[in-house]
Order: C-alpha cells, then structure tokens, then sequence
C-alpha cells in the first residue's frame, strides 16, 4: 500500500479552477471553457482514501450555432471513474446523460436524462472519463512518467495513446512558458484525431495550451488564468 499514500501525498487538498479561451487559429475567439476539480481526503475510508470531483463547462458559438457543454464526474483517490453526468446544446440540439461505471461487473451503464433505454459499455476495472483521465495523465507526467495507452468512455469507447515530443516555450497569449509537448492519439467508432496538449513544467503539470482538429479547422484551447 505504499504507492497509494504515496499518490495521495502528491493530489492537492484545496479546489483547482483553470480558465479557458477557446479560439480559432486565427486568434478569433469562440467563448470560454472552465475546469475545475476537487480531492477530498477521508482518512477514515481506509479503501477508498477520498473522492475526486471534476466539472467543466464550455460556452462557445460561431454565428447562428450555439455550443453549450457541461460535464460533471466523480472518481476514486487513484482517478479510477465512479460516474459521470453530461448536458449539452449544440445549436437547437439539447440533450444529455448520466454513466455510472460498476469496476465489479466491468460495464458502464448509460442512462438519458430525457428519458429513453438504458446502454450498457464494456469497460476495464479502473475505467476513466477526459476529466479523469487528463488528472491522471498530468499526475504521471508530474512524476517523470507518461501515461500508458488506455481507454477513455466518452459515450463510446475511444483508445488514447500519449507520446512525448520535447519540452521547449509556448506562446499562449502574450507570455511564453515553458511546457511538455504532449501528442495524444485517439480513435474510436468515428474518430481518428491527433490534439496537440501543451503542460506547464511546473510542479503539477498545468494544461495551458490544447490544439484540436475539427470538420471546421484547428481551434485551440488557451489558458487564461
């Protein structure tokens, strides 16, 4: 059990909120994204050790299409997910969903918010959703370590495969810090991309700059403290 109270040294104990601009690649800007996450320490879970709580919300739009996403998880102290809540509007489309994750029967269980049938998913025993999964990865990378290839439920399943390219300056607005480059793969039933994640070498490895390829171009995801 070493390792566990190890990791738990290392997770902070107070709430974490990064502030995003989400702008195409010609600077213009779409709108804004906050991620916001939380340990809770309960040393009397001797288990569990705590609770992690993510939430993100992104508020962009290009003209006459409004893009409007919230997203909400919780996870255990080793970033393994117990459930995850999702709300969106994309244009007229509303919509959204809550998966619980079950590490003993090895399924996450999707259920509509508006109603409708059940879906159930295959899933490893310590599944992750992004929100998860980014901590995680930021954790490894804090320790000197790359994150495996995995999977992540976002509701498919999509393979993630991290490679490391260099640390070097990145402008991100009017600074320039100094990051690790971060390529990410990933695939799933309908997608094949590669996002460029740029992490602040400090001692937590903060994400201050993403680039994601879409139908419409590159756009990038730029902190703003």
């Amino acid at each position: 059990m070493k390792w566990f109270f190890l990791l738990l040294s290392v997770l902070p104990v107070s709430a974490e909120s990064l502030h995003y601009s989400v702008n195409w690649a010609s600077g213009l800007s779409l709108g804004d994204a906050t991620l916001t996450s939380n340990f809770f320490r309960d040393p009397a879970a001797q288990k569990s050790g705590g609770r992690w709580d993510f939430q993100m919300d992104i508020d962009a739009s290009v003209p006459g299409f409004a893009i409007r996403d919230h997203y909400q998880s919780s996870a255990t102290a080793v970033l393994c997910s117990v459930d995850l809540e999702k709300r969106y509007q994309h244009g007229s489309r509303k919509a959204g969903e809550k998966v619980t994750f079950d590490p003993q029967t090895l399924v996450a269980t999707r259920t509509p918010l508006n109603g409708g049938d059940k879906t159930e998913v295959a899933i490893k025993e310590c599944a992750r959703e992004p929100m998860a999964l980014l901590e995680f990865f930021r954790k490894e990378l804090a320790q000197g370590k790359l994150a495996p290839q995995q999977e992540v439920i976002f509701g498919a399943t999509y393979n993630v495969r991290f490679s490391y390219t260099g640390a070097g300056p990145v402008k991100v607005g009017e600074k320039e810090i100094d990051a690790d480059h971060i390529v990410a793969e990933l695939k799933g039933p309908a997608t094949d991309a590669t996002i460029d994640i740029y992490l602040e070498r400090d001692p937590v490895r903060t994400p201050v700059l993403i680039k994601i390829p879409s139908a419409l171009g590159t756009f990038s995801v730029e902190l703003t403290r």
